[in-house]
């Protein structure tokens, strides 16, 4: 063990500490000192969700920089399986490799890509608890110099399509007292004080949580899993029941869903078109909760 990991360890535990701390599904997150353990390992992959600019000043050494904007806009309906496996290919990404993946917004950008990656059956896909923001402040190595280009890779994909919600598939889910809507979206969007699309409001009858209060502001890890077992349920969230989640476009849905599968949650849907298609089409249904309703 080099001493930079030893002194990790006795300043700051909880960077090497057992990630199922009460959450059904921990696997989902790694803690900063144990990927720093596991650097040479031959089936790790590290994905840099942030800005290039940043990545270029310091990243994860041997992390590979991902262009996320590129990415949201790629996805599209989930139906370009040639044009990702392009994509995925050209990054080196297997099927069969562990993924690690940070960003230094509270996991929103990260968790956008583990959803990606999710959807085209990547299943060992995971996030660095706390992102950027954890690896620095345990002063883990960084390194300015860009990673070697991966040799590119043949991957064959295949679309989890279960794990994605289309507008009519929201529709049905409204009728349905067995299925709930979860906006991550902010209050304000919820309730129709900001518009980012032609209507504002919400899905009659959505559960709201905003993304954000899953995780903590200062150091971007996520909350407990009592704090986020808490929020859920004064959310009136159902772990047992079928869920799809929404923002406006894909992003902070994507953390609400890891949240949710963080959790034990079985069946989480991601209604990646969000409220950008809702909020601009003229057939869909629209309440406007008032102020503190939730």
């Amino acid at each position: 063990m080099t001493p930079f990991i030893c002194t990790c360890i006795v300043t700051a535990g909880w960077l090497l500490a057992d990630n199922s701390t009460g959450y059904p599904n921990g696997r989902l997150l790694i803690e900063p000192g144990e990927l720093a353990q596991r650097m040479s390992d031959k089936d790790l992959i590290i994905l840099d969700c942030r800005t290039q600019e940043k990545y270029r000043t310091s990243h994860i050494p041997q992390a590979r920089w991902v262009d996320v904007s590129a990415w949201s806009k790629a996805f599209g309906n989930g139906s370009d399986t040639e044009g990702w496996a392009k994509r995925l290919g050209e990054l080196g990404l297997r099927p069969d490799a562990e993924i690690v993946i940070y960003d230094d917004s509270k996991s929103v950008a990260a968790a956008r890509v583990w959803w990606i990656l999710r959807y085209w059956s990547f299943t060992n896909v995971r996030l660095l608890n706390g992102g950027w923001v954890a690896w620095q402040a345990a002063n883990l190595p960084s390194s300015t110099q860009p990673t070697s280009a991966p040799a590119p890779t043949t991957v064959q994909l295949q679309p989890k399509r279960e794990v994605l919600a289309v507008k009519d598939q929201v529709l049905e889910c409204l009728s349905k007292p067995s299925c709930q809507i979860v906006d991550a979206r902010s209050e304000d969007e919820f309730c129709g004080k900001t518009k980012l699309s032609k209507r504002g409001g919400a899905m009659p009858g959505a559960k709201h949580l905003e993304w954000s209060d899953l995780l903590d502001e200062k150091t971007h890890r996520f909350k407990s899993a009592e704090e986020i077992r808490r929020l859920f349920a004064k959310a009136g969230i159902d772990l047992d029941k079928p869920t799809v989640a929404h923002c406006q476009s894909g992003g902070r849905s994507s953390v609400m869903a890891f949240a949710l599968e963080l959790m034990g949650a079985k069946n989480v849907q991601n209604y990646y078109a969000g409220w950008a298609e809702w909020g601009n089409a003229e057939d869909t249904p629209i309440v406007t909760p008032p102020s503190g309703s939730k």
